[in-house]
């Protein structure tokens, strides 16, 4: 199991997390086994985002993905996300 870390900041959380939900199904059939979202506590728009795979190269392959740029995009993310990978200890 490799978990994939995404830390952003977003325009406005609630039209993300709308786009984020209706990306599930889609996001599943890319490798996605569990995910989970937090807000900063000061800043309800900074958000980090982690999602399992089976394998790094499932990982990288969404994470690197055209089409997760092309939904992250449209939900209104703000520059350039944060991306690091780890194996459980």
């Amino acid at each position: 199991m490799v978990r994939a870390y995404i830390r952003h900041n977003v325009s406005e959380y609630d039209t993300w997390r709308a786009q984020y939900d209706a990306f599930d199904e889609e996001r599943r059939g890319m490798g996605v086994r569990d995910h989970a979202v937090y807000r900063n506590v000061d800043d309800p728009n900074e958000l980090t985002v982690w999602h399992d795979f089976d394998s790094r190269d499932a990982a990288e392959a969404f994470t690197g993905s055209d089409r997760l740029r092309e939904v992250m995009q449209e939900a209104g993310v703000e520059g350039a996300p944060t991306i690091w990978f780890v194996n459980p200890a």
